[in-house]
């Protein structure tokens, strides 16, 4: 049967993670329903106060203010239940603020990829709050506990492995994606555990280790929770449910979605991303740019004058509704959601199949 899961002093009833997306796909009604049903609700520190009519003349106070009121409305929602994380994005120009700012907001945890958040212990030091690095490699995950530990005598509360069928950008070399030589996530798991078990032992902790990328049943978290892993991240199935906080446009996008939808596309972070054709994308395609109408400055590096879009933009304009020429970012297996559910729906799904497939598994 799944098991539940110690993070310090707190416990996930079940282990699933509801993953970060941004702009605006995971706030508080997405996260707040998944805390509800004893999980952990993630909200997405990529631009929460997008919707904020002075958003484009002061974006940092604003996705301050903004994040305060979704962890206030999560907390609400969530009766008292689940962990409350947030996801930041280690390009973000506003990293250090956004961090402290969690700390000060008291919020559960800090799930931090899109780059290797080396300095989060010394952000948070002082503090309580679980910190989870998103790793897609055992050198990934070598560095950032080796710095860890060497600079913060610190090391991870629990960890993230992101696999290749992610949806949003992807943490492998470009030229891998391309040529199909990225590790698959088992792969990727196996080779980790054994470096998360050397922490474990020096710091006399059970350091859980969460998979994400391409998880879509029960029998995926089943499976890789009797490979070692404490439980799952997963995205995608959450943005097809009514409590997302997406518009209806862009969850039915989902639904309706074909495998051979689901692209590989540039992004001004320098990763690659997973998302789903559309006019947008085909844009992109036939002219190689397009231009920059507003500049936020909200990741690191890019240059408006040169990058290949305005990745700000081209999220909001999807998660407003207008998900033909925005961003739609997708998991590999976004093809294989068939309807828009409730969350409560959809986690009593995930949890009857993985105690079914664990079950099974030991006759």
């Amino acid at each position: 049967m799944i098991k539940s899961i110690k993070l310090k002093d707190k416990i996930l009833k079940f282990p699933i993670i509801q993953g970060g997306m941004g702009v605006g796909i995971s706030l508080s009604n997405l996260a707040g329903n998944v805390m509800k049903e004893h999980c952990m609700g993630v909200l997405s520190f990529a631009h929460p106060g997008y919707k904020s009519k002075t958003f484009l003349k002061d974006s940092l106070n604003e996705n301050l203010r903004c994040m305060k009121e979704e962890i206030d409305k999560a907390r609400k929602i969530s009766e008292g239940n689940g962990i409350l994380g947030v996801n930041i994005m280690v390009a973000s120009s506003d990293y250090a603020a956004y961090v402290k700012a969690c700390v000060d907001y008291k919020v559960d945890a800090i799930i931090s990829g899109a780059g290797l958040p080396l300095n989060l212990p010394e952000l948070t030091k002082g503090s309580d709050i679980l910190i989870a690095p998103i790793v897609s490699s055992d050198k990934a995950l070598n560095l950032i506990l080796k710095r860890w530990d060497m600079h913060h005598s610190k090391t991870a509360d629990f960890i993230v492995i992101e696999g290749f069928e992610a949806g949003g950008h992807l943490g492998f070399k470009n030229d891998d994606i391309k040529n199909g030589k990225c590790q698959n996530l088992e792969e990727i798991l196996l080779s980790c555990l054994p470096i998360v078990k050397i922490y474990e032992e020096k710091y006399g902790v059970k350091i859980p280790v969460f998979v994400a990328g391409g998880i879509y049943n029960g029998e995926d978290i089943g499976k890789f929770i009797k490979l070692g892993a404490s439980g799952v991240q997963m995205g995608t199935r959450f943005i097809a449910t009514k409590e997302c906080d997406a518009n209806i446009k862009f969850k039915q996008k989902i639904v309706d979605s074909k495998k051979e939808d689901i692209r590989i596309v540039k992004s001004p972070t320098g990763f690659l991303g997973r998302a789903i054709h559309n006019d947008f994308t085909k844009k992109l395609d036939n002219d190689g740019k397009i231009p920059v109408k507003f500049c936020v400055n909200c990741i690191l590096p890019c240059d408006p004058r040169d990058t290949v879009y305005c990745i700000s933009e081209a999220l909001i304009k999807s998660v407003n509704g207008d998900v033909e020429n925005g961003l739609v970012f997708c998991g590999s297996n976004a093809y294989r959601v068939d309807k828009i559910v409730l969350v409560k729906d959809l986690i009593k799904e995930l949890i009857e199949e993985t105690n079914k497939f664990l079950k099974e598994s030991i006759v």
